[in-house]
């Protein structure tokens, strides 16, 4: 790759080594231009490796074919809603503007978006992303989704390194991959070639520059540049050195500028500052002007003059800045940043004052991650507020939390809360916590603990008037007993909750029992379960009840699973996923993508059902997670791939806890077929009797049958249960061929083959092609052993794993490598190790990150314990 140049013009920057970079995003324009078609490109790399830089040429010299919008999302603490999009809208005018100004949701603000792209040929450029609020990173997953009607292009930058395991914009990404209009720009830090000749222009020590920086450019930079005299140790050195050599009014400038998230305006300069400061602070390359604000040219030296700052010069500064915003109109309905800067000046009543109402908005717009934020913002002041105002931001963050995953967090909310209505007295209220309590606990699989507060909310609410909320608290003891496989009981409590609605005329009541009516029917095998629930979800979206909606889409997809119509499955999970992700509806989207992955497990998807479980599993939705890693268990297990155990013992850590037969079911069963396939079939009777039993006790014809069915493969001889029903029952009872049909008529080609595969010898061979196209080599091992044994001739061999491809797609050096990440090692040390050269390395990780989907090193070896890949080794 060629090196465009390496030396600072004119206070800027030139690119280097970023031909092919310029290449892709010319080629997403002139692609736009062409077809009309729009392109999502999404830049990652780490701080300072020159994304910025990168857009900047690119835009410099495509200005005159394209408007160019520009937006920044912001490194507060807790971000803005919709700050980077605030800042587009404020550009544009218009109806963008007027609809991102109100309360709204993120569909509204991206239809209102895609409206304006769509008037227009732009470039909108949104700058770090990983920085974004959850309004705005639904914001672009809607694009992604929509760019190919939009004549431009979207450019979305962020930080791979910054992203945990539980980041939303994992979440965003997962989602956009693959898509038709979507690219992926990964920077890369310089060569030592490149890094060479920048330090000679400089009369520096390149081996030296390149060990310190490694290829950073803009560690590279800050480090070579002239006015700094010598080369420090650390960048934060370079910054402070260059700090150092401002007037004492520009250091002073500074430093109001770096507590200014996300920039700071002229006229609160002005203020508390020096404008003639401004321009030496410009000057010196540390700020860059935006229109009537200022800010850190980059965050790394924003970062390291706000912790320069003492305490005392910190807090003075942001009660200067605060009683600033609350003086001037135009910034008073940013309550984010009056909410971060009332905590920094350690202003109880001001963050009392900012912070609910900051985390109200948020969650208005979706972005319920940064709602949590501000209301644990608001409750480190908690004890300033009286006590039915201090429940109440309780319950609010305990909601927030629970749309998050951040179980402990929000259990802690609910439990303060309880306890402070009970001090009141307040029956209402104790009822209405212990019932949020229930679906919070039933929501994270602590099933005991949820029957326990929802038994207790309706002994209550029995000596109560008849409202809405004792009608509710019966729907979701049915919930209760659904994924406990008590149907009677769920049948029972469901047309309670029905009668109870009806009485107290609550449409949502009305809606939430019908759902748990139909649901309860499916698991009874009622044919007749089907119009409550498409009721359910005509009412709920008729009435805008969009928590509901969710909610009958999931049971509607539980009774289709039970019923092993996949067709029905895929249809309930396809248009609750299109309804949920559209609207954030987080609690329920992660259940269906889960369910997703099933579906495409028994409809033989395997490959997109390994995608979409890593997908599940990077949103840490507890019992989702649980879900797909049965999935990968039983992916793993059916390929022949090692770590079928592990993800099935994981699996099991969560499901253990719910004491539900719908959970515990699933994991004896998939553990139990693990067994029989790696030739282990005497640990099943162990591995299931204690589902079984709960089985038989509540009469639940699904698991009963496919417990047995797994009993029988370990020999034993046991009676089929009355109850039993399905395919598995009918293969129980001998009838392979009607057992094969019925599992053809679900859809289900695995479940088709294992049916045959209990047939004569013409059945056996099918059964053997279809395990041997879908890759299934254990069950195909064990179809053509048994015809070879009952004197078959001609049985094709099935290959051992070791004469397979490795299962994502690794070359051997790449397998190598590897294994030396896992063992902690650097590029550099396996360079050493494998005597070849750090380049070399270098493109070998490369491939590794992408082929496992994977943003960090550590990400890499965490996917590739989790398939399985590192355990032979």
């Amino acid at each position: 790759m060629p090196v465009t140049s390496g030396v600072r013009s004119a206070g800027t920057i030139e690119l280097l080594e970023r031909d092919d970079e310029l290449g892709t995003l010319y080629g997403a324009l002139r692609s736009a231009v062409d077809t009309g078609e729009g392109r999502v490109v999404l830049v990652r790399g780490e701080a300072g490796i020159g994304k910025t830089a990168l857009l900047e040429r690119f835009c410099n010299e495509v200005d005159d074919e394209a408007r160019i919008l520009k937006g920044a999302c912001d490194s507060l603490f807790t971000p803005r809603p919709l700050g980077a999009v605030v800042e587009v809208a404020l550009a544009t005018g218009g109806h963008l503007e007027s609809v991102v100004s109100t309360t709204t949701t993120p569909h509204a603000v991206a239809m209102a978006l895609i409206s304006e792209l769509e008037r227009v040929r732009t470039i909108l450029v949104l700058e770090d992303v990983h920085w974004g609020d959850g309004a705005t990173l639904d914001v672009l997953r809607l694009l992604g989704k929509r760019i190919r009607q939009v004549p431009g292009v979207v450019i979305a930058t962020y930080r791979d390194h910054e992203l945990d395991r539980r980041h939303p914009l994992r979440t965003v990404l997962g989602e956009l991959a693959g898509g038709d209009g979507v690219i992926r720009l990964s920077l890369t830090p310089l060569s030592p070639a490149a890094v060479d000749r920048i330090a000679a222009e400089h009369a520096q020590d390149g081996e030296a520059l390149y060990r310190m920086t490694g290829g950073n450019p803009f560690f590279v930079h800050e480090v070579v540049d002239g006015r700094l005299g010598e080369i420090p140790s650390t960048v934060r050195d370079a910054v402070m050195a260059r700090v150092a050599r401002l007037s004492e009014e520009a250091q002073e400038t500074l430093e109001l500028v770096a507590l200014g998230h996300p920039q700071t305006e002229f006229w609160l300069i002005e203020a508390h500052g020096s404008l003639a400061a401004v321009d030496e602070c410009l000057d010196a390359g540390l700020l860059h002007a935006a229109g009537d604000a200022v800010s850190f040219r980059h965050e790394l030296a924003q970062r390291a003059v706000e912790e320069s700052l003492s305490p005392g010069r910190g807090l003075e500064l942001h009660r200067n800045v605060l009683t600033a915003l609350e003086g001037a109109s135009e910034t008073s309905s940013d309550l984010a940043r009056l909410a971060h800067h009332a905590e920094g000046a350690h202003d109880a009543d001001a963050v009392l004052r900012y912070a609910p109402a900051a985390a109200e908005r948020a969650a208005a717009l979706g972005a319920h991650r940064e709602a949590a934020a501000q209301y644990a913002r608001a409750l480190r002041y908690v004890d300033r507020l009286d006590d039915l105002a201090r429940a109440a931001t309780y319950m609010r963050h305990s909601v927030e939390c629970y749309l998050t995953a951040d179980e402990d967090n929000g259990l802690a909310s609910i439990d303060a809360a309880l306890t402070t209505f009970r001090q009141l007295g307040d029956p209402d209220r104790i009822a209405a916590t212990l019932r949020w309590r229930a679906l919070t606990l039933l929501g994270w699989g602590l099933g005991t603990a949820a029957n326990e507060a929802a038994n207790e909310a309706l002994a209550i609410l029995e000596q109560l008037s008849p409202g809405p909320e004792i009608a509710m608290t019966h729907t979701l003891l049915a919930s209760l007993a659904m994924v406990d496989e008590r149907a009677d009981e769920a049948t029972r409590e469901a047309h309670t909750a029905l009668v109870l609605a009806e009485q107290v005329d609550s449409i949502e009541a009305r809606i939430a029992a019908l759902a748990s009516a139909g649901a309860a029917g499916g698991l009874r095998g009622d044919d007749d379960c089907w119009e409550p629930l498409t009721t359910a979800v005509h009412l709920a979206r008729e009435a805008d009840l969009e928590n509901q909606v969710g909610r009958a889409f999931l049971l509607t997809g539980m009774a289709a699973y039970r019923a092993r119509s996949l067709e029905r499955m895929r249809a309930a999970v396809h248009e609750g996923l299109e309804y949920c992700s559209e609207r954030d509806l987080m609690v329920w989207e992660d259940v269906l993508l889960a369910m997703r992955a099933w579906v495409e497990l028994a409809e033989g998807s395997w490959e997109a059902a390994t995608h979409t479980a890593a997908q599940v599993l990077a949103r840490n939705c507890t019992l989702s997670s649980a879900q797909a890693n049965i999935v990968l268990g039983l992916l793993r297990a059916r390929r022949g791939d090692p770590g079928a155990t592990a993800a099935l013992d994981e699996a099991n850590a969560a499901i253990e806890r719910t004491g539900q037969l719908w959970w515990t079911g699933q994991a004896a069963a998939a553990k139990a077929e693990t067994a029989w396939l790696e030739g282990r079939p005497l640990e099943i009777p162990a591995l299931t009797d204690a589902a079984y039993a709960a089985a038989i006790e509540r009469d639940a014809s699904w698991p009963l049958a496919e417990l047995a069915f797994w009993r029988r493969k370990a020999g034993l001889e046991e009676d089929v249960p009355h109850a039993a029903r399905g395919p598995f029952a009918t293969q129980l009872h001998g009838d392979w061929r009607r057992a094969a049909e019925e599992w053809a008529e679900a859809g289900c080609p695995y479940e088709v083959a294992l049916a045959l595969a209990d047939g004569d010898e013409p059945a056996q061979r099918r059964a053997l092609d279809e395990l041997s196209r879908l890759g299934a080599r254990p069950a195909a091992q064990i179809v053509a052993r048994r015809l070879r044994q009952g004197g078959a001739r001609g049985v094709p061999a099935v290959s051992r794993r070791s004469t397979q491809a490795n299962p994502a797609g690794l070359t051997a050096r790449e397998d190598e490598v590897l294994r030396l990440l896992g063992l902690g090692l650097r590029n550099a040390e396996i360079a050493q190790r494998l005597v070849v050269s750090r380049r070399t390395v270098d493109h070998h990780v490369s491939a590794i990150l992408r082929k496992l989907d994977a943003q960090t090193r550590s990400e890499a070896v965490a996917v590739a314990h989790r398939r399985g890949l590192l355990e032979d080794g």
